[in-house]
């Protein structure tokens, strides 16, 4: 108990708990670690969804490969952290336009398709989290199709 009151104090020293500023590094972290649970959700990802996930990091956040390691280091401990899909949401919700979560609900499409193979609890996760940033049904749909196209195509 005494250790979690410490780490809550260091992390608003620091500027990091609920009363710190909404950094980019905060929302990549949330972006990331969405997509790492989509990846982890069905047991194991895959050395497809891996490198998938590596990869549309780096794109969209114009990272080398070390940084998208990194990132992904911690979006994995954040997600691990996690009790529910709400922080991460909500830290989205307040910095992405409409076009911006759009954007995060193919990415997580992309990442679940990229093993060949579509699970329940990908897809379940995946629309929970759209339903989370009020992404419409059939927008959700029709980024799950585009998803689903693409995912014989080379990236």
């Amino acid at each position: 108990m005494f250790e979690a009151i410490r780490n809550f104090v260091v992390e608003l020293a620091n500027g990091e708990g609920p009363s710190g500023g909404l950094g980019d590094d905060e929302i990549r972290v949330a972006y990331a670690a969405l997509l790492v649970h989509a990846a982890a959700i069905d047991g194991a990802i895959s050395d497809s969804e891996r490198s998938k996930l590596k990869s549309l990091l780096k794109q969209r956040f114009d990272l080398d490969d070390n940084a998208a390691a990194d990132l992904i280091a911690r979006a994995t401990a954040a997600d691990e952290r996690a009790v529910d899909l709400y922080h991460f949401t909500r830290l989205l919700n307040e910095r992405l336009d409409e076009a911006g979560r759009l954007r995060l609900i193919e990415t997580m499409w992309t990442v679940a398709y990229a093993d060949g193979a579509l699970s329940d609890y990908e897809s379940n996760l995946i629309w929970r989290v759209a339903d989370l940033l009020g992404v419409s049904q059939a927008e959700r749909v029709a980024l799950r199709q585009r998803a689903e196209a693409q995912q014989g195509s080379p990236a």
